[in-house]
């Protein structure tokens, strides 16, 4: 699918990998605290706003949410000349080993120390959305007595977070802060979002905590560092009660007020597609502007089925993807407006799945740690954002193997609801040899449809041997029929074609000559040269890239095929 590529400047990935090579050399200097070491960082936490620290610019503010633990974080805010760097100076004594952490959030965050007197330090991270622990170590030189400690962003990024700092080493006279006491009980447990297998807790946060624990039934069932969890792995139809502690270094607080929460019923199995109807429609909703109309989810008309979310980025682990709604470039489109929206979908009878690869998708699954690391994520995703399923559009490869095994593992996890759509160019469906076509094979009792790109491609082979240019009836259904006889229910065929002619470089076809190959496959008539066999009257539909081409030619698209396909016999 096509979509502006986000260029970055090539200088700064080159000062990333100076700085993180610098990170990985300070590595060697890890030393490890003794007893009697201290956190020499004073207000590591901001509870008393920037008391000691100082940033540049007055980039720096504190913000009750989101909060790593107690009550408070830092908010710093770069721009295009200050990368919004707040500073602490911290006592320390010569010839010793100090450990620096911290907790960050947001994109490129640096973490380090100058002035040590031997080998200043920093290490960093791209980013995420949630909190990560950054850490480093430097020993001090023979006659250092302070040592300054910092974090900052990066030019012109958006704002980042910063909690818990710690500076652990012999005192330099400069003492603590004082220790930590037992957090008290988190309050305000509840439940959320519930499915068959999992649900959604949140509490309110506990001042001075720094991560909590979760108990199912009595028995304690896993950790968190923020004030919400998913619990997963639970059983249809079960009634389960729920409670939470809060932790630090001091101990582990008394448990919350219980609450009871029951997993929705299995409603049985299926061989994949969920609530799609018969015949349906798919179309790519762009998390992104290209110049085509900008969207909201709410705004995508009824006659599409499955709205695709384009697109899941690559993380830096292996396999795992992430999703960030761009909501700068969608006019102030909201997390919370686009999560409402997806429920309203829902409650309409739609589905909606987050997207993989792309024109410019790089997400490689070619293992069995990256094929699960693909599993978890995506479930995560779903999970988070309650999307339905996944659609797999990597257009630069695909391992058959582990991305079957990748998708077999997400539906054990996701149950007999979860949509698995993908979208092949025309190449990778011309032979049951190739990967995509393999993958669908493999994974055919939980395959949803298949909707192939039947542009962007030049002619190709049909099903008997004669090659057909894009931008025709025979074009459509000669090559559908290599995917119908190939060993794919026709449940699990689609058209995959451009909403206008702005919506792909080449292959637009007019909506009635799609409504006619639709019929040449369903009913044997409105073909052209190329007429099939037989007739495949349980056809799924057909898919277009994008709802937002679509919304600029008025609907076009969608007011012609949308009829159409779900009219089919």
């Amino acid at each position: 699918m096509d979509r502006a590529p986000f260029a970055r400047r090539s200088w700064l990935g080159g000062a990333l990998a100076v700085i993180a090579a610098a990170a990985l050399s300070a590595a060697g200097l890890t030393g490890t605290a003794q007893a009697a070491d201290i956190n020499v960082a004073k207000n590591a936490g901001f509870e008393s706003g920037l008391s000691n620290w100082t940033c540049t610019a007055s980039s720096g503010a504190t913000v009750a949410t989101p909060a790593h633990s107690g009550s408070a974080a830092l908010k710093a805010t770069p721009s295009g000349q200050d990368n919004a760097q707040c500073t602490q100076t911290v006592a320390v004594l010569p010839n010793s080993t100090y450990k620096l952490s911290s907790w960050v959030q947001g994109s490129y965050v640096y973490l380090g120390a100058s002035g040590t007197g031997t080998t200043d330090v920093s290490t960093w991270t791209p980013g995420s959305s949630g909190w990560s622990q950054l850490s480093t170590s430097f020993k001090t030189g023979a006659s250092t007595t302070s040592v300054t400690v910092y974090v900052h962003g990066w030019y012109g990024q958006p704002a980042y977070y910063a909690d818990d700092f710690s500076v652990i080493g012999p005192d330099g006279g400069g003492g603590s802060d004082p220790g930590p006491t037992v957090p008290a009980a988190p309050g305000g447990l509840k439940a959320g979002s519930i499915t068959k297998s999992s649900v959604d807790l949140s509490w309110n946060p506990s001042s001075g905590a720094t991560g909590y624990q979760v108990y199912r039934d009595g028995a304690r069932v896993q950790s968190a560092t923020g004030a919400s969890a998913t619990v997963t792995g639970l059983s249809p139809d079960t009634s389960y009660q729920f409670q939470v502690t809060a932790t630090n270094a001091a101990g582990e607080s008394p448990r919350s007020g219980a609450v009871t929460a029951r997993t929705s019923a299995d409603t049985g199995g299926g061989t994949g597609g969920g609530s799609v109807p018969e015949h349906a429609v798919t179309g790519y909703w762009q998390n992104f502007n290209n110049g085509a109309t900008v969207q909201k989810i709410s705004d995508v008309p009824a006659n599409y089925d499955i709205i695709a979310v384009a697109f899941a980025d690559a993380t830096t682990t292996s396999g795992a993807v992430s999703f960030t709604l761009d909501t700068s470039g969608l006019n102030g489109y909201t997390v919370d407006q686009f999560k409402a929206d997806i429920k309203a979908k829902q409650a309409a009878g739609k589905s909606v799945i987050i997207s993989i690869g792309g024109q410019n998708g790089t997400i490689s699954v070619t293992d069995t740690t990256s094929a699960n690391n693909f599993a978890n994520s995506v479930y995560s995703l779903m999970q988070e954002y309650g999307f339905d399923g996944v659609d797999i559009d990597l257009e630069n490869g695909i391992n058959s193997t582990y991305m079957s095994q990748a998708l077999k593992s997400l539906s054990a996890k996701a149950g007999s609801g979860l949509v698995i759509t993908m979208a092949p160019q025309t190449i990778d469906m011309q032979s049951t040899s190739n990967g995509y076509f393999q993958t669908a094979l493999n994974i055919k009792n939980i395959l949803t449809v298949v909707n192939m790109q039947y542009y962007n491609s030049g002619s190709m082979l049909g099903c008997d041997g004669k090659v057909y240019s894009q931008g025709s009836v025979d074009f459509l259904t000669a090559l559908a029929c290599i995917q119908l006889e190939g060993g794919l229910d026709p449940s699990q065929v689609g058209l995959g074609v451009p909403a206008s002619t702005r919506g792909a470089g080449s292959g637009y076809v007019s909506p009635s000559v799609i409504n006619n190959a639709l019929d040449c496959l369903t009913k044997g008539t409105g073909c052209g040269s190329f007429k099939p066999a037989k007739t495949y009257p349980g056809l799924r539909g057909a898919m277009t890239w994008s709802t937002n081409w679509d919304a600029l030619s008025g609907n076009a698209w969608s007011n012609a095929v949308g009829p159409h396909v779900h009219a089919l016999p």
